[in-house]
């Protein structure tokens, strides 16, 4: 028997929340019945009913899940109402503002029996996937260490980041925003992350955090690469990576081009021809897989415990930089 559509809530209807609902619409297992946000013609423009607050859509309607699409300030809040609710979340990085608050919210989930998976996307990128695989089946031997440059040409001038004009308020900004995807799609790689030595400084005034970082970062495999990211350049117009990457191994070395082309020893073995969607439609993606995690109840490659790997190799790095050292990514789990 077909299974019925699952009603999912949006909250947060900005800059990601719209590209979030843009994918939405493309998976036919899911229908967004509410969306909620503090300018309520953001909400009802994305969803056939839209609320001012998450907890007027709440008591108004049945809900099988909410796609949390604010800002990390909210989201332990947001994550504990829906775990009040038993209702399945699917919450956009960054994660929390804090390593306290991120656990928290694995903890809130976990206490109520419900899933928390965080919207990562990054790692569903198509070329990112098709590398893995590649790796795996041994195209460039063992591997031996990795460069990810990120780069995007808007975060100079007195008006940075057009998109998301909130990015000039943090304090924590292009490791907490922005190298946490490569920090995770290198997990999803390489293994797990070990150690992390970084080295970050603030390049256009106007802003309040770092925006240029540099990482070194030991995989408990003994394996290193480096993350290397800033927001002046762009590499390729629009480039769908944001960037490039390198992979070298003993056999060869394998490239993902700035328009998402994936290289071994300098050939095209993937091109991509991906036009739809964001970066590769990994937005989608990234959806789909929370939409067959809740239908078959396989673990998520994101689900929240889990993505605190990730987050402590946010925090260790910018440990590391703040005081000049190597840190270890045990550290910040306390052991």
């Amino acid at each position: 028997m077909k299974q019925r559509r699952l009603r999912g809530g949006l909250i947060g209807c900005g800059f990601f929340g719209r590209i979030q609902a843009e994918a939405w619409r493309r998976i036919p297992e899911v229908e967004i019945v509410a969306a909620c946000d503090r300018e309520l013609d953001r909400a009802q423009a994305l969803a056939p009913r839209g609320y001012a607050s998450a907890d007027e859509m709440f008591r108004a309607e049945a809900l099988d899940f909410v796609d949390i699409a604010t800002g990390p300030e909210t989201h332990l809040e947001l994550v504990r109402a829906a775990a009040e609710r038993r209702l399945p979340v699917i919450c956009q990085k960054p994660m929390a503002r804090n390593w306290s608050e991120a656990v928290a919210m694995v903890e809130a989930a976990e206490a109520a029996g419900v899933r928390l998976i965080i919207h990562e996307n990054w790692r569903w990128q198509p070329w990112y996937r098709e590398a893995a695989e590649r790796i795996r089946r041994g195209d460039i031997g063992h591997p031996v260490t990795y460069l990810f440059r990120t780069r995007r040409n808007d975060g100079g001038g007195p008006e940075p980041y057009p998109a998301q004009p909130y990015f000039r308020r943090m304090p924590r900004l292009l490791i907490f925003e922005t190298l946490v995807h490569t920090l995770d799609t290198a997990r999803m790689l390489f293994g797990e992350i070990e150690a992390v030595c970084a080295f970050t400084r603030r390049v256009n005034p106007v802003i309040a955090g770092e925006d240029h970082a540099a990482l070194l970062v030991r995989h408990e495999s003994g394996l290193m690469g480096v993350i290397d990211g800033h927001r002046f350049l762009d590499l390729a117009p629009d480039s769908p990576p944001m960037g490039d990457a390198f992979f070298e191994g003993g056999a060869g070395m394998m490239q993902v081009s700035p328009e998402g082309h994936l290289l071994v020893d300098g050939r095209v073995v993937w091109e991509n021809r991906i036009s739809e969607g964001y970066r590769g439609d990994s937005v989608r993606a990234a959806q789909e897989h929370f939409v067959r995690c809740l239908r078959e109840g396989v673990p998520a490659e994101s689900e929240g415990r889990e993505y605190l790997k990730t987050f402590a190799a946010v925090e260790a790095a910018y440990r590391s930089a703040a005081e000049g050292r190597l840190v270890k990514v045990a550290e910040i789990w306390g052991c």
